[in-house]
Parts: C-alpha cells; sequence; structure tokens
C-alpha cells in the first residue's frame, strides 16, 4: 500500500522533472528565436522591406494620434439647471457643479 508520504514524494520528484523540463524548453525557444531572428533579417534586407510593408508600427508612431483626430467625447451623466451637461469625469468640474455642491445639493440630483 503507498502512503501519503510516498504520493507527495513523487509528486516533489515530478515537479523537479517538470521545472527541468520547462527550463530546458526555454533555453531551446531562445537558441531557435536567435537563429528566427537573424533568418527574417536576412529577408527583410534581401527583399529590402520596410516595417510599413510588414504593417508594423514603428514605436515613435505608438501612441500618437493623426493629425486633428480628437479624443472621443464622454457621455453626458449630469444635467445642470440651464440645461448644461457634463459626463462627470475629465477635467475641472464646471462651475455650475461646484456651486450645486458649495450650495449643500448632491450630484445624484443632476443625473441624468
Amino acid at each position: 500500500m503507498t502512503s501519503l508520504a510516498d504520493i507527495n514524494s513523487q509528486i516533489q520528484k515530478h515537479d523537479e522533472q517538470i521545472a527541468q523540463l520547462r527550463k530546458q524548453a526555454e533555453e531551446l525557444r531562445n537558441k531557435e528565436r536567435g537563429a528566427v531572428i537573424e533568418e527574417v533579417r536576412q529577408k527583410i534586407a534581401e527583399y529590402g522591406l520596410s516595417a510599413a510593408d510588414l504593417k508594423l508600427s514603428t514605436r515613435a508612431a505608438v501612441g500618437k494620434r493623426s493629425a486633428g483626430a480628437s479624443p472621443a467625447k464622454a457621455a453626458a451623466k449630469y444635467r445642470g439647471p440651464n440645461g448644461e451637461n457634463w459626463s462627470g469625469g475629465r477635467g475641472r468640474k464646471p462651475r455650475w457643479v461646484t456651486e450645486a455642491l458649495a450650495a449643500g445639493k448632491s450630484l445624484s440630483e443632476f443625473e441624468i
């Protein structure tokens, strides 16, 4: 009959083997990765390809908006006493909000 200690010992041995195999796999992947990168570089040079040809973005272009593009306007969550709208998040609170809060009102009174 197998005891719990024997089973735990076997599990520990298998866990160690799994860790070793994962390490070997990672090392092999890194070696193969270097060869793949070199092969891709050679093909790029051979065919004169650019990042645009491969539909890759450059680091300089990441996060930049095209000229004229404006940020999306947030939907209004609050409406003031004179019909003013406010999304409730971007920038400073509008004057009508700060005045209403100072007068003891709550934002929930202005929810749309």
